[in-house]
């Protein structure tokens, strides 16, 4: 697997509930993988701050954005609960205010590379859910740069990309 890209998710409405959807081949094994997505030290290198993970059904969550600039004030900070735990495999966290349900479910394709399928449920309309699938590819491109020992710096991200990738699932 040499694919560099994160390719485009899909979005779906059912009234006034969202579900997204990914899916990332990764050329690194599940463990490493696992690590960036389901642990406090993995979290921050392309996604957010986990100022608490109690990795088990069940758990507490808090994730704190490390991006900062252009985010409303109650959307740096997300709280919640692990929903789903089965180590090496799937991690899901639901957490409000907005993000709902999400799940990062793990499965080896090959000795050295994971398909990661990614799934996002949450309440909101059709310009939320452009926000969201613009918000999770970004956040994917940095999964991949992390993954590959690149993590962003958060000092200088600003919403130009966000704005971009908006507008391509805009266009459809």
């Amino acid at each position: 697997m040499t694919d560099s890209t994160v390719r485009p998710g899909a979005g779906h409405a059912w009234g006034h509930y969202q579900t997204l959807r990914f899916l990332l081949p990764l050329p690194h094994p599940v463990d490493r993988v696992w690590q960036a997505v389901a642990t406090p030290e993995g979290l921050p290198g392309w996604l957010a701050a986990a100022e608490v993970l109690e990795p088990r059904l069940g758990g507490a969550v808090t994730l704190r954005c490390l991006s900062g600039g252009g985010l409303p004030e109650d959307a740096a900070v997300v709280t919640g609960r692990v929903t789903a735990w089965d180590v090496w495999r799937v991690a899901e966290y639901t957490v409000a205010p907005y993000h709902g349900r999400v799940r990062f479910h793990l499965e080896p394709a090959g000795p050295d590379a994971t398909a990661l399928r990614f799934t996002n449920e949450f309440k909101g309309g059709a310009a939320m859910r452009l926000d969201a699938l613009a918000g999770w590819h970004q956040h994917f491109e940095y999964l991949r740069e992390a993954l590959d020992g690149r993590a962003p710096d958060w000092s200088t991200w600003t919403l130009d990309r966000w704005r971009q990738l908006r507008d391509a699932y805009a266009a459809g």
